[in-house]
């Protein structure tokens, strides 16, 4: 899914360090890290007292109470994925519904970064002053708030800014889950895990819509009832196992940090800025394909409604399976051979997608480039930390994520506005193009001097 993180830099408020930056290759340099950059680690269940044991760092199964946190922690992503996910293998059924044109239909990509923005500028005060168990209350609230109004079909002005609604709800999740397993021991593989928990859910989404829709002939928003089911059980989940997980709790484990850099000095690093066009480029890459691959093979390919929806589930099961199987690869072949490599493929992929008017080949190969795509963003995310100073993470890469959320509404939004006069065909250009820009961009990323 795409990624922001807050870009406040309070002293208070450095708790963002940890997100995914660390480009830390084992788990004894990971826990060696997490030791001596943040003595005060997340404690279980009940373990209070364990606060001043500043010798071990957290993994996924200790303290007491992580499997059950990360279990929940995973089931808000797969939500996030289902929540996006939907919206591309519904739109078809929207313009029914609603009568709308392209232009009109995209909007509801525009306002989840809405949301998104406003959670990176709030999320560390609320770390502040309700802790974690504050997110994890307030972000299930957001979603169920968002399905049960989707779910009573209202007009779409309103169903446009409910998603708002659901965009803060994710973007809690997003900084705040990801910068807790980010001083985890094997934080990499965690995290790993954590991102294919968005792909799956965005993965099953077209999935279900689809049978719902098609084979039962339910209404678009019958969907929405199970996604109330789903909230439902993330908010008993999460409010129970962060319910200690007080501002006072929070406040104790970060007593010790010191103030991180501000957004001013990383804007001053050519590669914060190399980061963020390529977070732009590559968001509408990954949003701009899931969202519209579901009206291109029904319009284009002429795919039955149920091949198409599959179709886009293809593609999140690529990315999916991408994040889980080449991350180990990257990591062993360094990041900048191994996308430079993913990159061309995905070109090749979608001339293939473009130029061969056949569903299967099209399925297919909209499948694979999900597979590539996938290990780029976190592939990415690890070559600029290596090349910036640590104390700028934060706020590099904060601001990246954000740049990224833009690219990742801004060019759906687009697709669908020019789509409105010169049809759907349009989505394979407009691909293509961006996947050559993160191509640029990437290849102008200097070489590492010195790896950390």
């Amino acid at each position: 899914m795409a990624t922001v993180t807050t870009t406040q830099n309070d002293t208070h408020i450095s708790e963002l360090d940890a997100i995914h930056l660390r480009p830390l290759s084992s788990g004894k340099a990971l826990g060696e890290a997490a030791v001596h950059d943040h003595p005060a680690v997340e404690h279980g269940l009940g373990d209070e007292s364990s606060l001043n044991d500043q010798s071990q760092v957290e993994k996924w199964n200790y303290p007491k109470g992580n499997s059950a946190k990360l279990g929940f922690a995973f089931l808000s992503f797969i939500i996030a994925g289902m929540n996006d996910g939907a919206v591309g293998a519904l739109i078809p059924y929207l313009e029914k519904y609603y009568d709308l044109s392209y232009t009109v239909v995209s909007l509801i990509f525009l306002t989840p970064f809405a949301g998104y923005s406003i959670a990176a500028f709030t999320n560390a005060r609320i770390h502040v002053k309700f802790g974690r168990r504050g997110v994890a209350i307030m972000a299930p609230i957001c979603h169920i708030i968002t399905f049960v109004a989707l779910s009573l079909h209202p007009p779409y002005p309103v169903l446009v800014v409910c998603n708002m609604v659901s965009g803060f709800g994710n973007g809690l999740t997003d900084a705040c889950f990801c910068a807790w397993i980010g001083a985890m021991d094997k934080a990499n593989t965690v995290q790993g895990f954590l991102h294919s928990c968005y792909s799956v859910g965005a993965l099953l989404a077209p999935l279900i819509a689809t049978s719902m829709v098609v084979t039962y002939d339910l209404p678009w928003y019958s969907y929405y009832y199970v996604m109330i089911g789903i909230a439902v059980v993330e908010l008993i989940g999460l409010t129970i196992t962060f319910w200690h997980k007080t501002g006072a709790v929070y406040a104790a484990e970060h007593a010790h940090e010191s103030s991180g850099a501000g957004t001013r000095e990383a804007l001053k690093s050519k590669v914060t800025w190399l980061a963020s066009l390529f977070f732009f480029a590559y968001m509408g890459v990954e949003v701009g394909l899931g969202g519209w691959i579901v009206t291109f093979m029904l319009r284009v390919r002429n795919a039955s409604a149920y091949a198409s929806g599959a179709s886009a589930s293809g593609f999140w099961a690529g990315q999916a399976l991408g994040r889980a199987a080449l991350g180990f690869v990257t990591e062993k072949y360094g990041e900048r051979l191994c996308i430079t490599i993913y990159l061309v493929l995905c070109v090749g992929l979608q001339l293939l997608f473009w130029l061969v008017p056949q569903f299967i080949v099209s399925a297919v190969a909209v499948a694979f480039l999900g597979f590539f795509l996938g290990p780029m963003f976190p592939g990415a995310v690890m070559m600029t930390a290596k090349l910036l100073p640590k104390h700028i993470h934060v706020s590099a890469i904060g601001f990246g994520m954000a740049l990224g959320g833009t690219g990742g509404t801004v060019f759906p939004f687009a697709i669908g506005a020019i789509a409105a006069s010169r049809g759907v065909a349009v989505l394979q250009p407009i691909i293509l193009a961006l996947i050559a820009v993160v191509g640029l961009v990437w290849l102008s990323f200097p070489r590492i001097q010195k790896r950390d």
